[in-house]
């Protein structure tokens, strides 16, 4: 299939590379299909997150554990079992980043981070009550697992 998007231009995908967002993003509840595309020279830690409904909806995502290596997401019962897992660690988190100018004044939430099974590819944002909404991406420094936004 092909697909005009956000940032990349016009790509061709296969529908088994889309994620499924059964209850949508908070504030667009309605977008449940999403691609997940990396950024060339981010070594997979920041992605855009393409709606594949609306190709002018994109957000940035970023990997939490490269900006902040003790990021330590905690998922209660429910949500494991929504996802077929008994442990967080069988899934992957992305992190979303409100990009402003300049770059340095960009924020991170940190407290409701995208979570995907990586094989049944199907996706949900959820709350962590022990974050908060706005880290700057100022707070994270710029070492080697620095992500460049």
């Amino acid at each position: 299939m092909k697909l005009q998007t956000k940032y990349f231009g016009e790509i061709e995908y296969e529908a088994d590379e889309t994620l499924a967002f059964p209850a949508g993003i908070f504030g667009f509840e309605e977008e449940h299909s999403f691609l997940l595309l990396p950024f060339d020279g981010s070594h997979g830690n920041m992605l855009c997150l393409q709606s594949t409904a609306t190709p002018a909806l994109a957000f940035i995502v970023l990997d939490p554990f490269a900006l902040k290596p003790d990021y330590a997401p905690v998922l209660r019962k429910p949500e494991l079992q929504q996802f077929g897992v008994a442990d967080a660690g069988e899934l992957g988190f992305y992190v979303l980043c409100a990009v402003k100018k300049p770059v340095s004044d960009s924020t991170v939430n940190l407290r409701c981070p995208l979570v995907v099974h990586p094989e049944t590819r199907v996706a949900r944002q959820v709350i962590m009550e022990q974050y908060e909404m706005r880290h700057p991406l100022s707070e994270f420094g710029s070492g080697e697992g620095a992500v460049p936004c």
